[in-house]
């Protein structure tokens, strides 16, 4: 799911995304509660109409950004108070106000309000953060049931008529018997869909793989399951190996706009002075617009240059780069041929990815 935290992926169109393969946009809770407000963004017709994408959204409860305020945050039972990064006012987010602001979004897809264990953390704290995330889905769940349908009502894609989805978010930290106990709590409050939270935040490779082959088999299998934050296209596969079956991450818009491109001959870093005379293409293999039309050259000068045509040029390449790796491997999955895929694509990803 390509990111547009706040109702945007960044120097994309809605209609770009959608021919580039996006079947569903990621924007954030905390984010658009705070600029514009979800009241304004209810008002105009919700987040949809708000963005003019017509596919389906996931919008992140908010969680991860509170716990990445560190010392502007302190957490409670209720909720956490915490500092706005925008102008410095004071807020505190609780579960049912998450549930209001995504219910007044309109979202399809909804998470619950967590509490993002750090790394490192120790059992006694990794158990707290558990208690409080079990504690605020509840509160979550509750919350959805008891809130009469925003107005417009909630559809599917904008289009629809279906209710919001609600996803859990495992926590528990490093500590296999937290994650196990997270897991089976949230299964009896049977959600949509489950989540992996907590991974990614400072944990070494091997102990993250270690988690999540240890958490993904214990959630249901007729139900989405999803690794939150995780782009990395090596992680990737040994998720998607382990059962996870949707991911989101910044990587592709982020890296685009600092001049990273993901190839299949490697990374490249445009900004380079070898790129300066080079009339190839970013990509030989790649049909995007930006490799079917440009060359290296160009893309260096505009990027060295500050013009605003080189995020955008870049930005697609890496979204149709990642999109198609993913393409391919639902291609490899439906065929019975992902163990095959993943160890075509291993050598690859760590050969030119991973120097």
């Amino acid at each position: 799911m390509p990111v547009g935290t706040n109702a945007t992926v960044k120097a994309m169109t809605p209609g770009e995304m959608k021919e580039l393969g996006a079947d569903v946009l990621l924007s954030n809770t905390y984010h658009l509660y705070l600029r514009p407000g979800h009241d304004v963004i209810s008002e105009v017709g919700g987040l949809h109409k708000f963005m003019q994408w017509d596919g389906p959204i996931l919008t992140d409860s908010g969680g991860f950004q509170v716990f990445s305020l560190a010392k502007l945050r302190k957490i409670k039972d209720d909720g956490v108070e915490f500092r706005s990064h925008i102008d410095g006012s004071l807020h505190f987010l609780t579960p049912e106000l998450v549930m209001e602001i995504q219910g007044a979004l309109g979202s399809d897809i909804a998470m619950v309000f967590d509490e993002c264990t750090p790394y490192p953390a120790d059992k006694e704290y990794a158990l707290n953060s558990l208690k409080l995330t079990t504690a605020w889905a509840k509160r979550c769940k509750e919350a959805m049931r008891n809130n009469t349908p925003p107005s417009p009502p909630l559809t599917k894609g904008g289009m629809g008529g279906v209710t919001q989805n609600l996803f859990g978010i495992v926590q528990g930290g490093m500590f296999k018997d937290l994650r196990k106990q997270s897991a089976q709590e949230l299964i009896e409050m049977d959600f949509d869909g489950y989540a992996l939270g907590g991974l990614s935040v400072g944990e070494p490779k091997e102990l993250m793989y270690e988690m999540i082959n240890y958490t993904t088999p214990m959630l249901p299998r007729g139900k989405p399951r999803y690794l939150m934050g995780i782009g990395d296209l090596m992680d990737v596969l040994e998720a998607v190996a382990a059962g996870i079956d949707m991911f989101d991450c910044v990587m592709p818009t982020r890296n685009a706009r600092n001049g990273t491109l993901f190839t299949s001959q490697g990374r490249i870093s445009i900004k380079r002075e070898e790129y300066k005379r080079d009339s190839g293409s970013l990509d030989p293999y790649c049909r995007c617009y930006t490799c079917s039309n440009y060359s290296r050259a160009y893309l260096r000068h505009v990027f060295m240059s500050k013009e605003i045509i080189s995020m955008r040029l870049n930005t697609i390449h890496n979204i149709h780069f990642f999109l198609e790796f993913f393409r391919k491997m639902q291609e490899a999955i439906g065929n019975g041929e992902f163990s095959n895929f993943r160890n075509e694509q291993t050598p690859m990803l760590q050969d030119n990815f991973h120097k």
